[in-house]
């Protein structure tokens, strides 16, 4: 049979576009992932930890708040209505989020686990995507969308120490890795002894960092880490940006005006809006403050050290089964080492490009970096002869900003891919998706008239802007791409 939908992977994302298009009359569609369940960020469900997003950014209600796959839907289900409008919660908790789309994945019959992905091919006799699947016969995609997550970003300083035998372990893997601080211990004495950790270095300032570091700090007793430490490249342990005119960089608004932005000028904005998508929350922040106060009543020690702007440079393992750490403050340009017995890597994830795209390698068109070009709708531009489409969720940083990893704009995004698919297989789009959803206006203003464009510098004379430059926020397709100059060229993080 073949499908007009394939999905690759289900995560929230994939999950959210698997919710809505099992809405649509007409519309065959089947989702694809290789794990036995559904399961997100198992090693990040510490006690307590909440979502940065309200809980309206679930897999549907931005888009279609009568879905039955609601959140609410779900507390509905669960007899949970009362206590969640009693509890006033804003944010859930990490643990309910992730219980709530196990919830949804469980039911919505498009989804099938155990089904690992391991090559894409076309079929340009049948104009068809061929996913393959072990021990099944291919499955036939008129359309395909990637929501295949990310991978953890590792330091090169620590490239060479997370084989599993050194102390050393990304966040994610908090509460299920084999090094993790819980189970407290750094291997055995000579008798066979358990050797009790005595200084754990948690590495990033993002939210997952602070997380961890702020659940080390809240043990008592025997589950307590004597010595703890955290690093930071940072040079301040600044909040996250969640003020209201602020969070309209996560508005469909926003995602339309930087993907219009040249080239360039994307790739030089993201790395320094780090504030709007990487760092901690303020409410995580003060608790780790409280939780230090609380450990100096009545004269105790905090037995922390909290240093930003230091990069790690290099790590080695040391014969007594600990660590030494080479680091650099670069303010002061001193170079010095630390000595620990674990590190956790607080260093976010980032897109991979997944091996099972290999075979469609060569019908992928590139910006003038080398990196894959995405639309706005999030098709990724193919060889001209390629009529299906290919779709990406949370790889569009480059192209799509600061709102790509953002669960608020899921559901969203989502709706734009489906409503593109339906537009080919029925003739039709499927959602009506707001024309405005910012009060900022982020490029030029609507009661903007010309003024002359000033020269650069050395140049004989001043003019308008030609069209198509910086000035009108357009973008042109490099010559390395396929597709028509009238597409910006995107940017895709995959190599």
């Amino acid at each position: 049979m073949v499908h007009d939908l394939v999905g690759v992977g289900l995560g929230p994302f994939n999950l959210s576009l698997a919710a809505m298009a099992h809405q649509v009359p007409g519309l065959r569609s089947v989702f694809l992932e290789a794990k036995p369940e559904f399961s997100w960020h198992p090693g990040l469900m510490i006690e307590g930890a909440r979502m940065q997003v309200p809980f309206l950014a679930d897999l549907v209600s931005l888009v279609d708040p009568t879905s039955p796959w609601s959140f609410l839907a779900y507390l509905a289900d669960r007899d949970r209505l009362f206590p969640f409008y009693f509890a006033e919660q804003w944010h859930l908790t990490r643990r309910e989020y992730a219980d709530y789309c196990r919830w949804a994945a469980t039911r919505l019959p498009n989804c099938r686990f155990d089904s690992p992905v391991k090559a894409v091919r076309w079929n340009a006799d049948r104009e068809l995507f061929e996913v393959e699947v072990p021990g099944e016969e291919p499955w036939l995609a008129r359309h395909l969308v990637l929501g295949v997550g990310t991978e953890p970003v590792i330091p090169s300083a620590f490239a060479e120490l997370v084989d599993g035998a050194a102390p050393v372990l990304h966040s994610g893997e908090y509460l299920t890795s084999p090094h993790s601080p819980l189970t407290l211990a750094r291997g055995t004495d000579n008798d066979g002894r358990p050797l009790p950790l005595r200084d754990v270095t948690v590495v990033g300032s993002g939210q997952s960092g602070a997380e961890v570091f702020l659940d080390l700090l809240r043990r008592r007793g025997a589950d307590a880490v004597p010595h703890l430490r955290w690093v930071t490249r940072s040079t301040a342990l600044a909040p996250m940006e969640y003020s209201k005119l602020g969070l309209e960089h996560f508005t469909p608004d926003y995602t339309r005006y930087f993907h219009a932005l040249p080239e360039p000028t994307r790739d030089a904005l993201v790395p320094r809006q780090w504030q709007l998508y990487k760092a901690a929350s303020a409410e995580t922040l003060a608790a780790v403050h409280e939780a230090l106060y609380e450990r100096t009543t009545a004269g105790g020690a905090a037995d922390v050290e909290i240093v930003p702007g230091t990069e790690v440079l290099s790590a080695r393992a040391t014969g007594e089964g600990r660590l030494e750490l080479h680091c650099a403050h670069r303010q002061s340009d001193v170079a010095y080492g630390l000595r620990t017995d674990l590190v956790v890597l607080a260093t976010g994830y980032a897109a991979r490009r997944p091996a099972l795209l290999d075979p469609i390698h060569d019908l992928v068109g590139r910006d003038a970096g080398g990196r894959y070009r995405i639309g706005l709708d999030y098709r990724v531009g193919l060889r001209p002869d390629v009529t299906a489409g290919l779709y990406v969720q949370n790889a569009e940083l480059h192209t799509h900003g600061v709102g790509t990893p953002d669960l608020g704009l899921g559901a969203h995004r989502a709706a734009v891919i489906l409503n593109a698919v339906c537009t080919e297989v029925l003739g039709r789009p499927v959602h009506r998706l707001p024309e405005a959803t910012a009060w900022t206006t982020f490029g030029r203003p609507g009661s903007a008239h010309d003024l002359p464009r000033p020269a650069p510098e050395g140049s004989a004379a001043e003019g308008p802007a030609p069209e198509g430059t910086a000035a009108e926020g357009t973008a042109r397709e490099s010559a390395a791409s396929f597709g028509s100059a009238d597409e910006s060229p995107a940017a895709l993080v995959y190599p």
